[in-house]
């Protein structure tokens, strides 16, 4: 395990990362040091612990979204009328993400 220095938000972290694996985890880093600064320069979130859960709530978002287009190996499927997700479901986890993200928006706050 290699020790690397960082910075997100401004501020140093010592981290490990797995040998051979540094650049794929700085990429990491600038996703998350991106999406954290967005949250802050909005202006409506100022707790470090707020900004975080909500960075890694819209990545989780944003990665599940990925992750469900269509590859173009495969035709996508048409369009279908939409089933309610059921709760624990891959689209369940979407569907709540995404009304977390709405719910979210107007103050940026959890609580």
């Amino acid at each position: 395990m290699k020790q690397l220095d960082v910075q997100i938000m401004g501020q140093s972290y010592l981290l490990g990362c797995p040998e051979g694996g540094e650049e794929q985890f700085r990429e990491a880093v600038q996703r998350v040091d991106a999406a954290m600064c967005r949250i802050r320069d909005a202006g409506k979130v100022k707790a470090r612990d707020r900004i975080a859960v909500l960075a890694a709530l819209n990545l989780a978002f944003e990665l599940s979204d990925k992750l469900r287009q269509p590859t173009g190996d495969v035709p996508a499927a048409s369009p279908q009328p939409a089933a309610p997700a059921a709760p624990g479901t891959d689209a369940g986890l979407a569907a709540l993400l995404q009304r977390l993200d709405i719910a979210l928006s107007g103050d940026g706050q959890l609580i």
